[in-house]
C-alpha cells in the first residue's frame, strides 16, 4: 500500500551502533503535523522521552519531525543526556527551518552509555539530505531503528467513508523488553488525515490499550517507549469525515505491529494468544493475562512444548485477584484441560504437538463476570537468555 502523503523518511550511518548498521533515521512532515503520544510509564524514563514530553507539551502537540537514533538509549544519563536530546533537536530543527520544540526525539539501545551527540550532529547534513516519500523510504527507516529485532516491522491501512479515503503507515522496533504499560519499544504511525492533537489522542489510547499494552515479551517495561501518531492533513479528508472507518484502521496498524513485536520476541519460538474470559473486569483480565505471560515457570512449559495446565492454575491463583477454582476452566487449543476445581483427561501426546506449532490459542474462564481481553506473548528460551546475557558486551 500506499505510504501516507504528507511525509519524508530517511536513516544514515552515523557510527553509534558498532556494527556499521544504519542507526539514525528520520521522519519529516515538510508542512508540519499534528501528534499525540503515549510515552512509558517507567519512572526511570529516558531524556528523550523527558524531552518528547516537554516539546509535545510545549508545542501544543504540533510537530515538523521524529529524530530516532538506535544503538544508544540515552537513559541514566542525567543531566548530560538531556543536554545532548536538546543539542540534537535544536541541530536538527536548524536544518529544517523549524523551532526545536517541533523535534520529538526518540532512543533505544544500551542504557547508561552517554549519547554521542557530535556523531549525530555530524550525520544531519546527509540525513536531511536524504529524505525522501514513499514506501522504500519507510522501510528504510523502520530498517534503520532495529536494535535485537531480526525484522524491520511495518504495518499499512486505509479508512474509507463515502469516497473519502485516509492512508496510514506504521513503523516499529522491539523484540526484548516489552510488557505492557508502554513497553524497549518504539512505534510511528503516520496518516494524512487533518485532524487535531485532541483528536488523535482519543483515538490513540484506546488503540493502545488493545494492541501495544496487551503485549508482553518478557515482563520487563523498557525506558524508552514511545507510540507516537502524527496526522499530515496532506490527503484532504478531516477525521471528522472518516470517523469510525479512522478508529478501526489506526486499530488495525497499530494491532499489526503490536503482534509483529511478540513474533520477533527475542528468542521466541511460539506465539501464545490468551483468551481470559469471565473476569470481573476489564483491569482484572489484564492483571491474570500478565500474571500468566510473565510467569518463568509458564513460559519455559511453553518452549518445551509441555501442557502443564498446572502452572496456569497456580498464576491463576496467584494473580491478586479473587479467584475461586470450581468456576474457572483452562483450554489448551480445543484441549479442556481444567474444569470445576479439578484436572480433566485429555490427549497429552495431542495437546503436545499442537504446542510445537508456531502459534496456539490458551483459553482462560474465570467465571466472573463478563469482561475478557485477548493477550499476545510468547515462550523463554535459552536463545533469549544469549542475547541479553551478552547485550552490553
Amino acid at each position: 500500500m500506499m505510504a501516507p502523503r504528507g511525509f519524508r523518511f530517511s536513516c544514515v550511518r552515523a557510527g553509534i551502533k558498532a556494527s556499521g548498521k544504519p542507526d539514525l533515521a528520520l521522519a519529516e512532515a515538510p508542512h508540519g503535523a499534528s501528534a499525540a503520544a503515549t510515552f512509558t510509564r517507567n519512572r526511570a524514563a529516558a531524556a528523550p522521552v523527558l524531552v518528547g514530553r516537554e516539546n509535545l507539551r510545549s508545542g501544543k502537540g504540533r510537530l515538523r519531525a521524529v529524530l530516532v537514533n538506535s544503538g544508544n538509549a540515552n537513559c541514566g544519563t542525567g543531566q548530560a543526556g538531556l543536554r545532548a536530546a536538546r543539542a540534537c533537536c535544536a541541530g536538527l530543527a536548524r536544518r529544517l527551518g523549524a523551532a526545536p520544540r517541533e523535534i520529538l526525539p526518540s532512543s533505544t539501545g544500551i542504557i547508561g552509555v552517554p549519547l554521542p551527540a557530535d556523531r549525530i550532529l555530524a550525520a544531519l547534513p546527509e540525513l536531511t539530505a536524504g529524505l525522501r516519500e514513499g514506501e522504500a523510504a519507510l522501510r528504510a527507516f523502520a530498517d534503520a531503528i532495529m536494535t535485537t529485532d531480526l525484522r524491520p516491522k511495518l504495518a499499512f491501512a486505509r479508512a474509507s467513508l463515502r469516497g473519502r479515503t485516509v492512508s496510514f503507515a506504521g513503523a516499529a522496533k522491539g523484540a526484548g523488553m516489552i510488557h505492557p504499560d508502554m513497553a524497549t519499544m518504539l512505534a510511528y504511525v503516520f496518516c494524512d488525515a487533518a485532524a487535531s492533537p485532541a483528536q488523535l489522542r482519543r483515538r490513540l489510547l484506546p488503540a493502545v490499550a488493545e494492541s501495544f499494552n496487551a503485549i508482553s515479551v518478557d515482563g520487563d517495561t523498557s525506558t524508552n517507549d514511545t507510540v507516537l501518531l502524527l496526522a499530515s492533513g496532506a490527503g484532504g479528508v478531516r477525521l471528522s469525515d472518516v470517523e469510525k472507518p479512522f478508529a478501526e484502521a489506526l486499530r488495525s496498524v497499530c494491532g499489526s505491529l503490536a503482534e509483529q513485536i511478540v513474533r520477533d520476541g527475542e528468542g521466541a519460538g511460539h506465539l501464545v494468544r490468551l483468551r481470559v474470559e469471565g473476569a470481573g473486569s476489564s483491569a482484572e483480565a489484564r492483571g491474570v493475562a500478565r500474571r500468566i505471560a510473565n510467569s518463568p515457570l509458564v513460559k519455559t512449559s511453553w518452549a518445551g512444548c509441555d501442557p502443564n495446565w498446572g502452572r496456569l492454575l497456580a498464576m491463576l491463583g496467584n494473580s491478586g485477584y479473587p479467584f475461586d477454582p470450581s468456576r474457572a476452566s483452562i483450554a489448551i487449543g480445543p484441549h479442556r484441560v481444567f474444569a470445576k476445581g479439578r484436572g480433566l483427561a485429555f490427549d497429552r501426546k495431542a495437546a503436545h504437538e499442537l504446542m510445537r506449532r508456531p502459534e496456539y490459542t490458551i483459553r482462560v474462564r474465570l467465571g466472573r463476570g463478563r469482561a475478557a481481553l485477548d493477550f499476545l506473548t510468547c515462550d523463554l528460551t535459552e536463545e533469549y537468555i544469549r542475547i541479553n546475557a551478552e547485550y552490553s558486551t
